[in-house]
């Protein structure tokens, strides 16, 4: 049976094949790593955790598209037949990506290209085109028979100021009926305001200042997935993540009353939704993560920025606010010790050289260095440097670190 309201972590094809049964789902929002040749650096909001991300692919869109191809066909054959989705991508692949879609899913069952104008403020200029300010929602259906919701834009003040509550506390107010020659009563309660169209310039980007806010560089707002999920999936419909983030979309499903999945490649990712999922009230833990990595052999095939954060974790050290890789000081320990991580078998004495150096640049005494295992000369080094030095370096395993917690 499958679980709902529920976080797994790893690539969502697997997920998908393995735990998410053909057409159980009634709504699907993928916000996939976009084809933009960026690399992301985050600190998260409590500083403990680095999450770096590669928006990368070499070979080109081709290999992007053909990443994408595998995870978007999972997506259509667990999606009811009266389910939606909604994949959200930029300029650099929105036409390659509509070329799939309709491969998968069927020219028929494209249903709109939702233009979300994300660019509030300042335009940087170009003197060669025009400043590019909107994202490219793609809305598919599995079939011609499925559920949607038209939407309605709020009133405007001014229109609203024409209500006056009646009697009975009602707010209405008293019209000309040209066709009858008389008058009539509007509501307000049965007057729904503007039609929402495929052009949605009205939600913001969030705020850098905005509670909602976690430090995700590519994080949406909740008003757009919320839009998106009333018009697209009654209450206790399910709603599935498959590239979950920070779990905004999980958020504002639980937030309407639906059931939710959410999934991420990233350990990081997948702890985060925990918290933020943990405020709104939801019995949830890291233990309930279905496929977060436990064993020796997960931790090792762990990405470079995830390893670190798992051992940064584990020794409640605060990581180091500096670009991706190992080189120099990857964390800090709660007691002010340098923390070095290698992701490595068998660390002999350079390595450990390098780390001395380094602990003497920030006039410290003692240091902590993590890895998989220690040749006999990392063990020799630290012996001497201890002696001829004073300086204290602890060599730990990963499997020793395993079994302290």
């Amino acid at each position: 049976m499958m679980k709902t309201n529920a976080i797994y972590c790893g690539d969502c094809k697997n997920v998908l094949v393995n735990h998410i049964p053909d057409e159980s789902i009634d709504l699907i929002y993928v916000d996939p790593p976009f084809f933009s040749n960026k690399q992301y650096e985050v600190i998260w909001g409590d500083g403990y955790e680095l999450r770096a991300f590669e928006d990368r692919w070499k070979g080109g869109i081709e290999n992007y598209i053909a990443w994408m191809e595998d995870k978007v066909r999972e997506c259509h054959r667990v999606l009811k037949s009266t389910g939606s989705m909604y994949l959200h991508c930029d300029y650099h692949a929105n036409a390659h990506l509509r070329i799939l879609m309709d491969e998968i899913f069927g020219e028929n069952h494209f249903q709109n290209e939702i233009i979300w104008g994300r660019h509030a403020g300042f335009k940087r200029s170009s003197a060669k085109k025009f400043p590019t300010k909107n994202d490219v929602i793609l809305f598919y259906t599995k079939s011609k028979e499925y559920y949607f919701e038209p939407q309605y834009k709020l009133h405007k003040p001014e229109y609203l100021k024409r209500f006056k509550p009646n009697k009975t506390g009602r707010l209405c107010r008293t019209d000309v009926n040209p066709t009858k020659g008389g008058r009539r009563t509007i509501y307000l309660d049965e007057v729904k305001g503007d039609l929402i169209d495929n052009i949605w310039n009205d939600i913001n980007p969030i705020n850098p200042m905005a509670k909602e806010r976690l430090g995700y560089p590519t994080q949406k707002p909740e008003s757009l997935l919320e839009r998106i999920i009333k018009a697209s999936s009654k209450p206790t419909d399910t709603v599935l993540d498959p590239m979950c983030g920070c779990g905004t979309a999980i958020s504002v499903a639980h937030k309407l009353g639906r059931q939710w999945i959410g999934v991420d490649v990233s350990p990081s990712a997948c702890k985060l939704m925990v918290k933020r999922m943990r405020k709104l009230g939801v019995s949830i833990s890291e233990k309930d993560i279905i496929g977060l990595p436990r064993t020796l052999d997960e931790i090792k095939n762990l990405q470079p920025f995830e390893f670190q954060n798992w051992v940064c974790q584990k020794l409640l050290a605060r990581v180091s606010q500096k670009k991706s890789g190992d080189m120099g000081i990857d964390g800090w320990t709660i007691d002010g010790r340098p923390l070095q991580v290698k992701q490595s078998e068998h660390i002999g004495r350079n390595p450990i050289d390098n780390f001395e150096t380094a602990i003497r640049r920030m006039k410290k005494t003692r240091g902590i260095f993590v890895a998989f295992s220690f040749g006999k000369g990392a063990y020799e080094e630290v012996a001497r440097v201890h002696l001829e030095e004073g300086l204290e370096i602890e060599l730990k395993t990963v499997e020793e670190i395993m079994k302290e917690i």
